[in-house]
């Protein structure tokens, strides 16, 4: 696809930063316009480098905020949609935030989308935690969708509402379903960067559970090579799974923490278990490996540069973890926000 403009939504959050940095390498004539409301999951430290960028434009705005959009649609060939309330444990503690962000939003985005035939690709990213849990084999596109959580739910009902406003408006959508994301630049309230920061600083890693969960990792980096081949070359009203192979229960990955930390295993610390907590997620990509994407990175030496960048960016996660936490944290992570 020929783009020589395209807006970002939540440009500013860990996996929308990343992607901006790659589209910048691999299209670096193409402007970009990121907007981001800056919630407390945004940094703009993370395209800090970019301010001096003449094709690079940060808008500050609401993607519930109509008027900012019939502003910006007219400049841009192609959206690809973050924006997302993300942490499964505050949507536990304030659902109707993830509601209006995340389907209300999609909703505002589409139907104003409507109006504008420039734009040549609307680009939504989705998750695999719509799925739900499953015990034996993987989800495939057109499996049942189960969400357990009022985060997973959301990303539900924004995935569909993207899908209908293809199949009712025409609307040209494509719908990425990435599985659990890491690397730079991702929020400390994380899982990998939390258990990471908080081994560096010797604290106690909590660990929901008996750790038996199971994630499929996926590397950031990896995730953002297959969102630019569906940029280029996915079909329209079509959703992908983004896999990894890289299914690795919570407790082995903190263990994989410490030992690369050189850290004690006594700094694992059980804690009462999350709400509604899936055991299990596994999703079969078939369908984009067939367009020639598949990961690079395995997961013990993507885990080894993470933890590598958290090392040497202390300042960054110092600020961030100095900001706001919820309630949940202050309950859990007491030592951390004193």
């Amino acid at each position: 696809m020929n783009i020589s403009s395209i807006l970002i939504t939540g440009g500013y959050g860990f996996i929308g930063s990343n992607f901006i940095r790659f589209l910048r390498k691999k299209l670096p004539n193409v402007k970009i316009y990121n907007l981001d409301k800056l919630t407390y999951a945004a940094n703009i430290e993370n395209l800090k480098d970019f301010e001096e960028d003449k094709n690079y434009i940060f808008v500050r705005g609401d993607i519930k905020d109509k008027s900012i959009l019939e502003i910006l649609y007219p400049k841009v060939d192609a959206i690809v949609h973050f924006a997302a309330e993300t942490h499964v444990d505050r949507s536990i503690i304030a659902p109707g935030e993830f509601i209006m962000t995340e389907v209300y939003g999609t909703f505002n985005l589409l139907e104003t989308m409507k109006n504008f035939n420039n734009i040549k690709l609307f680009l939504h990213i989705s998750t695999d935690e719509i799925y739900g849990s499953i015990e034996r084999g993987s989800f495939k596109e057109n499996s049942p969708l189960n969400p357990s959580s009022p985060y997973s739910a959301s990303k539900t009902g924004a995935d569909r509402l993207a899908y209908s406003y293809f199949k009712t408006f025409g609307v040209p959508v494509i719908i990425a379903r990435p599985s659990n994301n890491y690397g730079p630049y991702q929020h400390v309230e994380k899982f990998i960067p939390l258990f990471i920061t908080n081994a560096l600083d010797n604290k106690e890693l909590p660990l929901y559970g008996k750790g038996e969960n199971v994630r499929d990792w996926l590397y950031v980096i990896d995730n953002c090579e297959a969102l630019f081949l569906l940029l280029e070359r996915g079909k329209i009203g079509e959703a992908y799974n983004i896999g990894a192979k890289n299914e690795v229960k919570n407790i082995e990955i903190a263990k994989k923490i410490l030992n690369i930390l050189g850290k004690d295993e006594s700094l694992i610390r059980f804690v009462e278990d999350r709400k509604g907590h899936d055991l299990r997620y596994s999703i079969d990509w078939t369908k984009i490996k067939k367009l020639g994407w598949g990961p690079k990175k395995s997961f013990d030496e993507g885990l080894e540069e993470t933890v590598e960048w958290y090392k040497n960016h202390r300042e960054w996660w110092e600020k961030v973890k100095r900001g706001e936490f919820s309630n949940f944290y202050k309950k859990y992570y007491k030592s951390e926000i004193q």
